[in-house]
């Protein structure tokens, strides 16, 4: 039988940290994998004011340099605004290299505790 922890791989692409303004993750090489996940986490956010908005999404790259966004139809399914405490998870299907998670920020003040990973599974071998 095939485990789990032998056959998926996740890689930080946020950080774990207090972000305050929009961040591009860390890149993350799928190759040798057909499948990836990103995962977007969410603690604490500050919505002390009416304009606090946290858009998290999904940029791909054939080269770890130039990004753009993931197409809906290469993504299995769909994205939110983040809210306190929460969760969120997309799969990507797409055919570049490379993915990361992106973080739209914007308001008067805002600050969220947030982190993302990029899980890679299927892999052609074993990560290990």
């Amino acid at each position: 039988m095939r485990d789990m922890k032998n056959n998926m791989d996740a890689v930080n692409s946020l950080d774990p940290d207090n972000y305050t303004a929009t961040t591009n993750g860390t890149g993350v090489d799928v190759r040798d994998f057909d499948g990836a996940l990103v995962v977007f986490s969410a603690g604490t956010l500050d919505v002390a004011n009416a304009d606090e908005v946290y858009t998290p999404s999904v940029e791909e790259s054939d080269d770890n340099s130039t990004y753009s966004a993931v197409a809906s139809a290469d993504m299995e399914g769909t994205l939110s605004n983040l809210t306190a405490n929460s969760i969120q998870r997309v799969g990507y299907k797409g055919s570049k290299r490379y993915v990361r998670a992106t973080l739209t920020i914007s308001g008067t003040t805002p600050s969220v505790q947030a982190a993302a990973w990029v899980v890679r599974g299927i892999a052609h071998q074993s990560p290990l």
